[in-house]
């Protein structure tokens, strides 16, 4: 079985092609977007160098992620705390499996604002501010998201092209029929 490749492998993977080093000293841009250690057990798991199973898993991660907010939406529009809480950690339980270390943080907060409760769980706080927090961080949730997805589109559309190139090379020096 071919090696997997390592997500903390720069420059192939390391960073958003789009986006610059996002300068907290870390290697790598998605240092602090993804949790290594858990998105390579998910690679691990592939049998072949197409990551299909893998892949398989983030874009159906991506279908729910999508309707999701769309819940929340909802959710916020209503004023509905509880369903709000209920989608958090729906969310950063789906944002964990795959190790998306932002959005499953301010999943855990929206949980616990949902629950009326400040950001670490601890101290009570009162609805309307907690409809104050939620709204403020689900457009932020929904940013962090936009990012993890565009960095991992980006890192399977690199082993796309990888896996395209060797085949179109394979192809390119094989022998022609010659009229």
């Amino acid at each position: 079985m071919p090696s997997t490749p390592r997500v903390e492998d720069p420059p192939e993977v390391g960073r958003n092609r789009e986006e610059p080093n996002d300068g907290d000293g870390e290697e790598g841009y998605s240092s602090d977007l993804l949790d290594h250690e858990t998105f390579n057990q998910l690679l691990e798991m592939d049998d072949d160098v197409d990551h299909d199973f893998s892949k398989s898993i983030v874009w159906h991660y991506f279908e729910q992620a999508e309707t999701t907010f769309q819940e929340m939406d909802k959710a916020l529009s209503d004023e509905n705390l509880v369903e709000l809480s209920k989608l958090g950690h729906f969310l950063k339980g789906s944002s964990a499996a795959i190790g998306l270390k932002k959005v499953k943080a301010s999943c855990e907060k929206m949980q616990h604002y949902g629950n009326m409760k400040d950001e670490t769980g601890t101290e009570s706080i009162s609805e309307e501010d907690a409809l104050k927090k939620i709204s403020s961080l689900l457009e932020k949730v929904k940013e962090e998201y936009k990012e993890a997805e565009t960095y991992l589109k980006n890192f399977y559309s690199e082993r796309d092209d990888t896996d395209n190139t060797k085949n179109t090379d394979e192809k390119d020096s094989s022998p022609t029929e010659k009229d």
